[in-house]
């Protein structure tokens, strides 16, 4: 919101400097991102042109100073061919002190060219020699100096100005044509010289998205009084009724709607002081019965619409027309201002009269009603509509106005008829005409005053300062609330601006917010919490999935974060081509960003693999892990099944080449199967096991089932071949683990046990045993520690070796041993001890037996 402070002043005095001001309100919410000085002198320190150097630091300083002696008003007398050159002409100005002769080759002097003295002096912006001006021709802002030349024979040494060469506006086709009240001689400061605050206003503050508002808001901060406007109209024609009929089908989403009337008008342009404060407020000036819409909305906060009552007129047959505003009917279109055909859903609210749509409601008006240059009456609209529907409605259509920015925050449908007797009046005074007595009103849905109680002891207890009743009442009727003090409460009820108040313990909440930024944020005093704190409780599960999370990058993985959004297709890659799918119903999305992604995932190891695809083209060597939930539908409610995973993927060379050797042979299970087991052992997880199993996603042969403590982990192994192929991968194996994340971390042991480092040297064998070749190796583990007890201190298999020398069927285990008591060095009888416990339970338990050779 760009408010200009000339604007600002028509409603509430200023005693501060525009920095200060700017600064408090800031303070109170309203963030003052940039002052931009048009002409009058910056603060000290500050060079022309743009600068980021900001006084405080919150706000931005930009401008242009306008030298008082040299840029003045002029009055051009006569415009005169240049004898030279067709597109230059020579005008005759008078700057209050002499007669001078400019050059210029501004277009729009050229219907004055050659016709003599005028009849009436055109007043301009008039740059004596030495004024400091941006150059007109150059991109940006671009300082320059007006120095004495010769051009096509003729001396120069002064101009007449666009906006741009003053810094107003970018606008540089012609020379700025002054009202005609301009006295001349005036430094131009002096007449038109402003400041523009440009704020940003957040949803809550919507209310502050015009010049009222923002008056308002100074007014309470500063304790000045606010001059609201007199929203009366000089209504010289007949009464409104019989000229048009409303007929709202749906008070929920058009709760006001309200029409005035005026005949007569002439279209023109705006006087230049209403073209210049809507340029500064950011809105280009059309002509002024449409620059009367956007002023009073810029003023007052009601986007305001403009009909040529004529063509609507025709578009009923001759008949008073009838305004209907109702949702889009299938196939519906509607060509709006922006000269764009679109097509309306059956959610879009249109304003609509008996032979079709108008405009888009809230948002934009249709091109066939609009006022043009041939529009002599004009039926003016204001209304209020449902701010969801608006912001859905704009988002869809990818359509933002001023108007839509206002609506889809929320207006007060009280604003509705004080915008339009406001515009209604600016329409009469700048294009002529007569207002109808009276407005065509329906009001079908008013909303409820929200009221409030707040007590000292509330503004004590919420924000540590000490109110009485009367300063809380005084602040709170700085603000227009209507409020009552009655046994030590103040009773408040929202103004009709408002639509932010809520009520209860919110609307308690929405008030203290108010107590607080009137009274000064900065004021507050800092006070230690008085209330007790709350027992510090850990939360077990999140820290467990932390350590999880570290152990995985210490080695060596990389943590990804996926979309959790898909769909079945995607997913359905992930399985071997035959294999049915999970038949749990997917969470559909109501409103998908795109369409491949219209429900959430049921699968983390799908997402991880198109991370790989993207990924493996661009780095030869991948280590990926990603923590997430899957989701599923929920037979219980509305709210999905979260389901939180744990997916490992690896491919590529162990390591990448480098200055020293590595081993650069490609990973295997083994090494997934190493990752998975330095996981279990970091998190003291003992009872593990692996099993042989089959997944539809994994390599037959090459897939392991998991489990912890006897329950299901989950799955890990070798992509299937068939799955490789339906994704762009290169060559060599991928390795994936995909494992439930409850059950690892309840399978976490709050406590485990840790032992000293040992004083006593250990006692280091090898043994090589022969068994079946169905028997796992953790199998032939598992008993030589059970056989060795606390002594086997560790069990480590080194080779493996099948071949005729163990038999068919058959295969050897090698495993080195480690026996090592905590408070003594064992004898070799004790190690010949332990070893003979071993084998005997080999033999009895798995049929074992020693390899000699």
């Amino acid at each position: 919101m760009k408010v200009p402070i000339s604007w600002l002043r028509e409603y509430v005095d200023i005693s501060l400097s525009i920095e200060d001001l700017a600064h408090e309100l800031t303070m109170a919410g309203l963030e003052v991102e940039e002052i931009r000085y048009v002409g009058i002198p910056m603060p000290e320190g500050k060079s022309q042109g743009r600068s980021d150097a900001p006084s405080r630091p919150e706000t931005k300083i930009s401008g242009l100073a306008w030298d008082p002696e040299t840029i003045v008003v002029g009055a051009v007398l006569e415009v005169m061919p240049h004898p030279n050159a067709d597109r230059l002409v020579l005008c005759r100005l008078d700057d209050g002190q002499q007669e001078h002769i400019v050059l210029t080759g501004a277009p729009n002097l050229f219907p004055y060219k050659g016709i003599g003295p005028l009849e009436k002096p055109i007043k301009v912006c008039y740059a004596r020699e030495g004024a400091r001006i941006f150059d007109g021709h150059q991109p940006g802002q671009v300082l320059t100096t007006l120095k004495r030349a010769r051009i096509r024979g003729v001396d120069s040494y002064s101009m007449a100005c666009s906006e741009k060469e003053l810094g107003i506006s970018d606008e540089h086709e012609g020379i700025i044509f002054l009202d005609d009240e301009a006295p001349v001689g005036m430094p131009l400061v002096d007449y038109m010289g402003d400041a523009v605050l440009d704020i940003a206003i957040t949803p809550n503050i919507i209310r502050a998205t015009n010049i009222i508002g923002v008056a308002r808001e100074v007014a309470a901060i500063t304790g000045q009084k606010l001059r609201p406007p007199r929203f009366t109209v000089q209504a010289d024609g007949p009464g409104v009724e019989g000229l048009a009929y409303i007929d709202i089908q749906d008070p929920k989403l058009n709760p006001r709607f309200v029409l005035g009337y005026i005949e007569g008008v002439k279209i023109a342009p705006s006087p230049y002081w209403v073209q210049l404060r809507l340029r500064l407020a950011g809105v280009r000036p059309i002509n002024n019965i449409v620059d009367a819409t956007n002023y009073a909305m810029l003023e007052v906060g009601e986007p305001l619409h403009a009909f040529d009552y004529d063509t609507l007129v025709r578009r009923a047959g001759g008949q008073a027309p009838t305004i209907i505003t109702r949702t889009a009917k299938p196939g519906e279109r509607l060509t709006t201002l922006d000269g764009v055909d679109r097509e309306l859903d059956s959610d879009t609210v249109l304003v609509c009269d008996t032979a079709g749509s108008l405009s888009i409601a809230g948002i934009m008006g249709g091109l066939e009603s609009e006022v043009n240059d041939q529009t002599t009456n004009v039926l003016l609209e204001g209304a209020a509509w449902n701010y969801i529907n608006v912001r859905k409605t704009s988002r869809k259509q990818r359509l933002l106005s001023e108007a839509a920015y206002r609506f889809s925050r929320g207006v007060h449908p009280a604003m509705a008829s004080r915008g339009v007797l406001r515009c209604l009046e600016l329409m009469r005074l700048w294009g002529g005409g007569v207002v109808y007595r009276g407005l065509i009103d329906n009001y079908p849905l008013p909303p409820e005053t929200p009221v409030v109680e707040v007590t000292p002891a509330d503004v004590q207890r919420w924000l540590g300062i000490a109110l009485d009743v009367q300063q809380i009442a005084d602040i709170l009727q700085r603000l227009e609330f209507s409020v009552q003090i009655d046994s030590g409460r103040v009773i408040a009820a929202a103004p009709d601006h408002r639509l932010d108040i809520g009520t209860g313990v919110v609307g308690k909440a929405d008030v203290m917010e108010e107590i607080a930024r009137v009274y000064g944020f900065e004021r507050i005093p800092e006070t230690r919490l008085r209330d007790e704190l709350p027992p510090q409780l850990g939360n077990p599960l999140m820290e467990r999935e932390e350590r999880l999370r570290d152990l995985l990058v210490s080695l060596g993985l990389q943590e990804t974060i996926t979309y959790r959004m898909t769909s079945p297709e995607r997913e359905a890659r992930r399985l071997a081509p035959g294999t049915a799918a999970n038949d749990r119903p997917y969470v559909r999305l109501a409103n998908p960003i795109v369409s491949d992604r219209n429900v959430l995932r049921q699968s983390l190891m799908a997402s991880l693999l198109e991370v790989v695809e993207r990924n493996a083209r661009l780095r030869p060597r991948l280590a990926l892990f990603e923590i997430a939930p899957v989701f599923f539908a929920s037979e219980d409610g509305d709210l999905p099944e979260e389901q939180p995973r744990l997916v490992i993927m690896l491919t590529g060379p162990r390591a990448l080449p480098g200055w020293q050797p590595a081993d650069n042979l490609m990973m295997d299970f083994y090494d997934l199967k190493g990752i998975v087991e330095a996981v279990l052992d970091g998190l003291h997880i003992a009872a593990a096991r692996f099993e042989p199993g089959a997944h539809p996603s994994f390599h037959p042969g090459k897939c392991a089932r998991v489990l912890v403590n006897d329950q299901p982990l989950g799955w890990m192994g070798e992509l299937h071949p068939q799955v490789r192929e339906r994704f762009e991968l290169p060559a060599g194996a991928l390795l994936a683990a995909d494992f439930d994340l409850n059950t690892l971390l309840h399978a976490i042991p709050d406590r485990h046990e840790v032992a000293p480092v040992p004083a006593f040297p250990p006692v280091l064998e090898d043994l090589a045993v022969i068994v079946d070749e169905s028997v796992p190796a953790a199998a032939v583990a598992g008993v030589i520690r059970s056989a060795g007890g606390k002594a086997v201190t560790e069990v480590r298999l080194f080779d493996v070796y099948r071949g005729q020398q163990v038999g068919e069927g058959k295969k050897s285990l090698a495993y080195s041993l480690t026996y090592q008591a905590e408070d003594r060095t064992l004898t070799d009888d004790e190690a010949a001890k332990i070893r003979q416990r071993i084998m005997r339970k080999l033999e009895q338990e798995l049929n074992a037996r020693i390899r000699s050779a």
